[in-house]
């Protein structure tokens, strides 16, 4: 699906990482792998520390701490607040949307839209496809755009295959008209038909929650996981992303008029280094134009990875300067999509720490 906007713009961005950060070599001892099998793992797959929340913390959590930010330091005001939209996969509950829940807590007024969508690893892309979308209503000024997961909470700490990538944090992204800013192109794909290739097999109506969905089982690898827990084919999840994500990508250059020598940074969601690389590689992008090092700083917090991969590393560029950048998703649904547009310059680009004892 290809998709255009005009006169939009993001004017602002944050991000909110728990301060518990977690070390992947003092969480070795509960894989029931050796500890050079570990290590030679984490130097291919880029693990090294990763930030998640630490006791009961929900995805409300984190989103208010990050617009109360935004608010305080007068980014944004507001009665200038049209809609908000929460993007996440770990709601704080199945009803009422998480979307209630933030504008309730912070005292927003009542005239303005409130809306969940469940996405994760393309859920950057697609908040902001809904956001633009918003911003064509005149009553909405500025659409403040969540994306959020606490994911964690549901991946085996016994699970090597995912409990060392998984990543909590949020970012809160401001969107609003400019007459400036140019059109931004994106492409959208999704195939529900792979979509156990990344799943939480029990919690819904479909399979609830109970006591033989919470039994620990091994999988042929050694890992330990219940029905409950996150599960990941690694090598369908790999051989996705090699194979769809660079054709999109490619097509959206290619139908824009586009170089890789024209786009300043690519900003991809970031499932881990290794995999990163590997689709910089099948694009010709050198490394440096696509940062890989979020996961082994913060881990994979899901679509909150694109967001992140800005603020800790083009803070002072984009407070000064207009970039061309490619954003790019792709994970669970499973679900892809690419955006270009010009970012820049912004009225804030921050990372904060949320502190569960403030």
């Amino acid at each position: 699906m290809r998709l255009s906007y005009r006169d939009k713009a993001i004017s602002g961005l944050l991000t909110v990482v728990p301060a518990n950060e977690r070390k992947f070599v003092d969480e070795m001892e509960n894989f029931n792998f050796s500890r050079a099998r570990s290590l030679k793992l984490k130097e291919v797959m880029g693990y090294d520390r990763h930030r998640i929340v630490a006791g009961p913390v929900c995805a409300s959590d984190l989103a208010i701490a990050g617009i109360e930010h935004v608010l305080t330091r007068g980014h944004l005001a507001r009665e200038d607040i049209g809609a908000l939209i929460v993007v996440t996969q770990s709601p704080d509950y199945l009803m009422p949307a998480t979307s209630h829940v933030v504008q309730g807590r912070l005292g927003l007024h009542t005239d303005m839209v409130c809306m969940d969508i469940n996405q994760g690893c393309a859920g950057f892309i697609i908040g902001l496809m809904q956001g633009f979308m918003l911003l064509e209503q005149p009553a909405v000024a500025k659409v403040v755009l969540v994306n959020v997961d606490v994911m964690s909470r549901k991946v085996s700490p016994r699970d090597r295959n995912s409990f060392p990538l998984i990543g909590d944090a949020a970012s809160i992204t401001v969107l609003e008209r400019r007459a400036d800013a140019g059109v931004i192109e994106a492409d959208l794909k999704m195939d529900g038909g792979r979509h156990e290739a990344l799943m939480i097999p029990a919690g819904g109506f479909r399979r609830p929650s109970n006591s033989e969905t919470a039994e620990m089982m091994q999988d042929a690898e050694g890992n330990m996981r219940s029905l409950d827990h996150l599960k990941m084919d690694g090598s369908a999840v790999f051989n996705f992303v090699m194979t769809e994500v660079p054709e999109l990508i490619g097509g959206l250059l290619a139908r824009t008029g586009t170089t890789v020598a024209d786009v300043d940074v690519f900003l991809c969601h970031q499932p881990n280094r290794f995999m990163l690389q590997k689709l910089a590689d099948k694009l010709s992008v050198p490394h440096q134009k696509m940062p890989s090092n979020i996961v082994e700083n913060f881990g994979n917090s899901s679509g909150v990875t694109i967001p992140l991969a800005a603020t800790f590393n083009l803070t002072d560029t984009l407070l000064n300067d207009r970039k061309k950048v490619c954003l790019a998703g792709f994970g669970v649904g499973l679900t892809w999509g690419a955006m270009l547009m010009e970012l820049g310059p912004l009225r804030f680009c921050e990372m904060i720490e949320y502190r569960e004892d403030v």
